[in-house]
């Protein structure tokens, strides 16, 4: 087995407070795996570490075997994190925004120039593409992050509730596009609200609360654990984190 990503006892303290207390955690490559728990219990802040955005302050993640810590560059070469608020540049059109992207992974602009029609067509993006993306609504911006995260063809990618702001159109197409990615041997660790998300999607859940991992598996593995051999994976959440919150971002 691959592994896409290893975590070894991470963990970020801000003042006072615990944010993620000794994370340990292994994610095959060639799968979606959903990273789920209560407001504020670290998921963000996980993610964050994992991308290189946030220094650890013990501990370390591994990226395809290549630490984030003593090897940042060949660990963020295969990866793509898109935050839960992207970052757009407001007076660049689509392409604009995804050549410019794709300069700052060093392709070449005949290949990006390509990448980025093919992303912007599936995404059903193209038909703006002339359009500033000043003018884009939440969920447009959402896909075109979407798109630039995509655009150096990463083997994993982080998304941070990347169906935010999305109709149902464009997060079944989003959904498509991500499980496509994952039959070609890909890996996608997400962060989601919408329960029937990774229900349906994830081949492994991960649970934390307050920093800490607190059931990880498949489905049937959790309603295990839970003792609820038939819930819902709502059900079964709430179960486990004795109902303290909602999901969220966090």
């Amino acid at each position: 087995m691959t592994i896409a990503l290893k975590l070894s006892t991470l963990s970020k303290r801000f003042g006072s407070h615990l944010a993620v207390n000794n994370l340990s955690l292994t994610i095959a490559q060639g799968s979606l795996y959903a990273l789920l728990g209560p407001n504020g219990a670290g998921k963000t802040t996980t993610l964050r570490m994992v991308a290189g955005l946030l220094q650890p302050d013990s501990g370390d993640a591994l990226i395809l075997g290549h630490s984030i810590t003593r090897s940042p560059a060949a660990a963020k070469q295969a990866l793509a994190y898109l935050p839960d608020e992207p970052l757009l540049y407001g007076k660049l059109r689509p392409m604009e925004y995804l050549e410019f992207v794709a300069g700052l992974w060093g392709i070449p602009a005949a290949k990006a120039e390509a990448r980025a029609k093919e992303l912007l067509k599936q995404l059903s993006l193209w038909d703006v593409r002339s359009d500033l993306t000043e003018t884009f609504s939440r969920g447009m911006r959402q896909k075109l992050s979407l798109a630039g995260a995509f655009i150096h063809q990463p083997r994993v990618i982080i998304l941070d509730e990347p169906l935010s702001g999305l109709d149902a159109a464009a997060a079944r197409l989003v959904k498509d596009m991500l499980a496509e990615y994952v039959n070609r041997g890909n890996t996608v660790i997400l962060t989601t609200h919408i329960m029937e998300v990774a229900e349906r999607m994830a081949q492994r859940i991960g649970i934390i609360n307050h920093g800490t991992l607190i059931a990880e598996g498949t489905l049937a593995e959790l309603r295990s654990r839970s003792g609820d051999a038939s819930g819902t994976l709502e059900t079964v959440f709430l179960e486990l984190t004795a109902g303290q919150g909602t999901l969220d971002q966090h």
